[in-house]
């Protein structure tokens, strides 16, 4: 990439992944790197701002990450968030100590001479999630802002271009959040706003060319928005050198397959239409552990590539529609846990079997790759499609799966969907769970012991975090009717009330 940079450091936050989007939303393009990063690696990064992230320990703990002080003296604007300010204080000479947990949104009150809160109210709410509070600042720097139990809410030094918050600024329950950080990022640190998804493109086609030359391409083409939209980006760049694989592994949604087939046989690529259920069904039998599902999937992708890959003697590179929030949840920095394994991230084998693995999505969140399908000219149909997993309903259904599970939730899914969409609810994901509890149920005047059907429907920014859709009962009681009637195997149907975190938004 040309454009200006905004660096943010990963202290073992959840919260980075919120960070980096926002500075993007804000035509600025940021990276995220490990808090060990070098002095000298930062200097070759040549970023114009640097954001230090929140983190999960307590910053007097002995293992608790921190940062070199020479990070401060770069002439860097630096701005540290909640853990990162902590950092920037105790590094530079502040003393921190533990107290009573502060949390939930809060009244503050800032100092408006300060260029963080050019154009924000002198008492704006923010959310505080902390028990370490700054009792001591560091020399050279002054008090910003305050809220009834912490009297550091915020400080800076001016002249260093030094700014630390206890706060949130980048979620939404931090009122005033996005100007704090349009006023660091364009007033602080000077962004010229020269990041944006059409010149992302342009460049991303280049690369590619660049990578891969006149060489074959082989793509796993799910159908879902990330493959979809990486498929036309390929395709475009390198037209005719890409070999599509339609792997129809029996766990897609109702009548998805020849969907996908229409969208993609005609276009300039060779598209090819798999049927391996069968073969899938195999591995899976007897598999319970979700993240053993999925490694096995990803192996077999892979294995059902290979195979067709040796009909293109020049089929040299592999292909994948990852995407940021993949590889965050595989977890990829640091000592950071698993969240989950996606396919193309945590179940590919060492040895693939290419030359390379080709994936231009990599570094951009969902809304952004929407964006660049719209720009490929893709139908909005499929450029606004709610994610689907790439194991698909193999991780819908818990515990062993097998054919008559996976109809039993694919025809449950589609009677939630068609019925959702005759309404006016908005959601940005919406499926059925087949769970593993079976109960006592009546059917025909007969006693049943059948499935529970679970239902998901959340919104979402940025499918990081997400809070569930309160659907009208009504409709609820609908769905429920047409599932127990019409779907055999099924006699009962709950709804899910939980955002993300605590869950995430599949349940496997």
């Amino acid at each position: 990439m040309t454009n200006q940079v905004v660096l943010v450091l990963d202290f073992g936050g959840q919260y980075k992944e919120s960070i980096a989007r926002r500075i993007r939303a804000m035509k600025v393009y940021s990276i995220i790197k490990p808090c060990t990063i070098s002095i000298e690696e930062i200097k070759k990064i040549n970023p114009i701002g640097i954001v230090l992230t929140g983190g999960e320990d307590s910053i007097n703990d002995d293992y608790s990450p921190v940062c070199d002080k020479e990070l401060f003296e770069l002439g860097i604007p630096v701005l540290g968030i909640c853990y990162g300010m902590q950092v920037m204080a105790k590094v530079l000479g502040g003393e921190v100590r533990a107290e009573e947990k502060e949390y939930g949104k809060l009244d503050c009150k800032v100092d408006t001479t300060s260029v963080l809160f050019n154009n924000i109210p002198e008492s704006t709410k923010v959310m505080m999630n902390h028990i370490d509070r700054l009792k001591v600042l560091p020399k050279g720097f002054r008090p910003i802002a305050s809220t009834e139990g912490t009297e550091f809410a915020g400080m800076e030094n001016a002249s260093k271009k030094l700014y630390g918050l206890q706060f949130r600024p980048e979620v939404d329950l931090t009122v005033e959040g996005k100007k704090i950080f349009k006023n660091f990022i364009y007033t602080v640190c000077g962004a010229k706003g020269d990041y944006n998804t059409r010149k992302f493109l342009e460049e991303t086609k280049q690369a590619i060319r660049e990578q891969v030359g006149n060489e074959k391409v082989v793509l796993g083409l799910s159908g879902g928005v990330d493959s979809s939209v990486c498929a036309a980006l390929l395709e475009q760049a390198i037209p005719n050198q890409v070999v599509c694989i339609f792997v129809d592994h029996g766990c897609m949604r109702k009548n998805e397959g020849n969907e996908i087939e229409a969208a993609f046989k005609d276009k300039n690529l060779t598209f090819i239409r798999v049927d391996a259920e069968q073969r899938f069904l195999d591995k899976l039998k007897g598999v319970t552990d979700p993240e053993q599902k999925r490694k096995i999937i990803g192996k077999e992708f892979i294995e059902v590539f290979r195979e067709e890959a040796k009909k293109f003697d020049d089929a040299k590179f592999l292909a994948q529609g990852t995407i940021y929030p993949d590889i965050v949840e595989s977890g990829w920095v640091g000592k950071k846990a698993v969240v989950k394994s996606h396919h193309n991230v945590g179940g590919l084998p060492k040895d693939i079997g290419f030359v390379g693995i080709v994936e231009p999505l990599k570094s951009l969140f969902k809304d952004e790759v929407r964006k660049i399908g719209k720009l490929l000219g893709l139908p909005k149909a499929l450029v606004t499609r709610q994610p689907f997993p790439g194991p698909g309903l193999a991780v819908r259904t818990l515990g062993e799966v097998n054919k008559q599970k996976l109809d039993l939730v694919r025809e449950a899914d589609a009677i939630f969907r068609e019925e959702l969409e005759k309404t006016n609810v908005k959601a940005d994901q919406y499926f059925a769970i087949l769970t593993s509890v079976q109960s006592v149920g009546v059917r025909n005047e007969a006693r049943t012991y059948d499935y529970t059907i679970a239902l998901r429907a959340v919104k979402t920014n940025d499918f990081m975090t997400c809070e569930y859709v309160p659907l009208p009962h009504s409709l609820l009681n609908k769905v429920s009717m047409r599932i127990t009637s019409e779907v055999e195997g099924v006699n009962r149907v709950v709804y899910d009330i939980t955002g993300k975190p605590p869950a995430t938004i599949e349940w496997e």
